[in-house]
């Protein structure tokens, strides 16, 4: 398989800030977790998004991507101003890849919200020239509001947390799947790595 062209292996000219852009769009997110690890650098952050009508769960991975901390929730207003906080939280923690829950339903099909999500990274893309992964979240919400029930948290207190422990939730899905091997079709559509070669 050709190697993919994507913002990590190429460079912009201009003055654009890396990875930051209102101009490129972004590689398509439909990537798999072992084609997004070959192509990120050995490391840097991952930025998790669980994206609601009124909210935005954010979370981030450490450098080396084992593990994810939710991080803040973005109160919904004009996408714009939305997205200014998200490339702050880019440029911050330096941020290398994100992470987008895509709310299958419980079939496997897509419905109106998968294809708002799918238009939302559509939208960010316009101001993140970076790689981007769309994660099932279809247990991400359910589990994290068990989690918090048997943690005897109030009904306030888990309103509060559960958008944030979601976009945590998802993140840490995608990094565990990161940093399995690949499936067998996976690993043979690899690229050849340089150091096997001769």
């Amino acid at each position: 398989m050709a190697a993919l062209d994507t913002p990590v292996q190429r460079q912009r000219g201009g003055k654009v800030a890396p990875g930051m852009t209102n101009r490129n769009p972004a590689p398509e997110a439909d990537l798999s977790p072992w084609q997004l690890a070959r192509i990120l650098p050995a490391r840097g952050r991952i930025m998790g998004l669980d994206v609601g009508t009124k909210t935005i769960g954010v979370a981030v991975s450490d450098e080396r991507r084992q593990v994810a901390t939710p991080l803040e929730l973005i109160r919904r207003t004009k996408f714009k101003i939305d997205a200014v906080r998200m490339v702050d939280i880019v440029r911050e923690r330096a941020v290398v890849a994100v992470v987008i829950g895509l709310p299958v339903n419980m079939d496997g099909t897509e419905g109106p919200r998968c294809q708002s999500i799918r238009q939302f990274r559509q939208n960010l893309a316009e101001h993140l020239d970076l790689p981007m992964l769309f994660w099932d979240e279809r247990w991400s919400t359910a589990a994290v509001q068990r989690h918090m029930i048997d943690a005897d948290l109030s009904r306030k207190r888990r309103a509060e947390l559960v958008d944030k422990a979601a976009a945590s939730y998802i993140l840490e899905g995608a990094l565990d799947a990161m940093n399995r091997p690949p499936p067998i079709w996976e690993r043979d559509t690899a690229p050849d790595d340089p150091k096997d070669a001769g």
